[in-house]
């Protein structure tokens, strides 16, 4: 197969997926590039995130990003480690834009649950994406508080079950099946280790996967051919040995 064939083939293949792409990461350049293609569907950040990115000013970066980013969700977390003060924030990030979705921890970091803020916020049409999840139960918990009528995600951290020595994909597979009897909740697969994640995301019925710019990176070599890839490793490896000038 010629290179223009393989890479009709690749991007044939890339179009049917039915799981949406959603570019997670707190670079405002490499987010307003990710926006602006078509095949990512939206966008996630988190504290972690935009504290290795050296953003001091979060009300400021979150609301020039939402000038551009206008037709697509946004994720944005809350910090505090206090239940009352994370409603009072989650309220105000939600009132920047339409399409925010405020990212709530299961629980703060003494074990005390979310789901009674959970309830309030879907009570009051906030779209929430519940975040940190590694459990069934959690899952559990959280679907009972939201509002069927009121579009919500729940992100599992399925490459951090998977840290563990977990099978992540019947945890997946499970989740989705329980979120079903809400209609406009969508389970998130979180923190992808590759690329594979993205099909087995796809297989089980995930509807969004949140993917580092370091994994995108690699999606043109979704589908593409074995044997071709092969020969490019092959080719790569030549290269760069007589680039390195080796003898033997």
């Amino acid at each position: 197969m010629d290179l223009d064939g393989r890479k009709s083939s690749i991007m044939t293949h890339f179009a049917d997926l039915r799981v949406k792409i959603f570019a997670d990461g707190a670079d405002r350049a490499i987010m307003l590039d990710m926006y602006a293609k078509p095949h990512i569907k939206g966008l996630t950040t988190n504290p972690t995130l935009m504290a290795k990115a050296g953003i001091l000013d979060y009300e400021g970066f979150a609301r020039e990003v939402l000038e551009h980013v206008t037709d697509k969700p946004l994720s944005l977390e809350v910090f505090s480690d206090e239940i009352e003060e994370m409603e009072r924030e989650a309220l105000k990030v939600a009132s920047w834009g339409p399409n925010v979705y405020v990212k709530i921890p299961i629980t703060n970091t003494r074990r005390e649950s979310t789901c009674g803020l959970v309830r309030r916020l879907a009570g009051r049409g906030v779209k929430v994406n519940v975040t940190a999840i590694t459990t069934l139960t959690q899952v559990r918990d959280i679907v009972l508080n939201l509002e069927p009528e009121v579009p919500s995600n729940i992100s599992v951290f399925a490459g951090r079950i998977a840290d563990t020595g977990v099978d992540p994909l019947p945890i997946m597979s499970a989740a989705v099946a329980m979120a079903a009897v809400n209609p406009k909740t969508e389970i998130i697969w979180a923190s992808p280790r590759e690329l594979l994640n993205i099909v087995q995301a796809e297989a089980v019925g995930c509807q969004i996967i949140t993917v580092t710019h370091d994994i995108l990176k690699k999606l043109p070599t979704l589908g593409y051919d074995l044997d071709s890839y092969s020969l490019d490793t092959v080719r790569m490896f030549r290269a760069d040995a007589v680039a390195a000038g080796f003898r033997i």
